[in-house]
Order: structure tokens, then sequence, then C-alpha cells
């Protein structure tokens, strides 16, 4: 499901919807991923902290953010592989 679609160098994401449906499907988890059109997946100082701010609101909820994955020319960047959740 999309929740958000965002320029070239931003987008707005706000736990509210990110976790709409999830509460209303009565999910356990969710997995969070997104593409950087620039073609290189590292997690950006924004992309940490929004992906611990929305793992802190699913801790709230009871909603575990299993990982998040960043996609970008063929590669990928997991948050879980590399420590970040």
């Amino acid at each position: 499901m999309n929740v958000s679609v965002g320029s070239l160098n931003s987008s707005i994401v706000h736990p509210r919807e990110v976790f709409s449906e999830a509460v209303k499907s009565g999910c356990s988890g969710l997995l969070l991923a997104h593409n950087h059109p620039s073609g290189d997946p590292e997690p950006s100082r924004e992309d940490v902290e929004t992906t611990q701010r929305l793992v802190n609101a699913g801790d709230i909820l009871g909603i575990k953010v299993l990982d998040h994955i960043i996609i970008g020319d063929g590669r990928y960047i997991s948050f879980k592989e590399k420590g970040l959740i």
C-alpha cells in the first residue's frame, strides 16, 4: 500500500497514515519500504529519524516495525541488517 508519494528529494511521512491500515487490519507488524531516485540506497539522516519515530509509534500501538528497506539502482539497504532497528 502506498502511504506517501514524495518529490525528487523529500516526502512527508506521518505515523497516522503509516499505521492507519495496519490498525484497521489488526496487524501485529509491518514492513516499511521506499526508493531513492538518486540510486543511492544509503539512508539519509531524515530516513533514520523518521524510521525511529515510526518504530516508537508502533511500540505505542503494539505494531512492530519489522524492517525498513530502501531501494536504489538495483541495490537495497535493510535497517534491520544494519542494526538500525
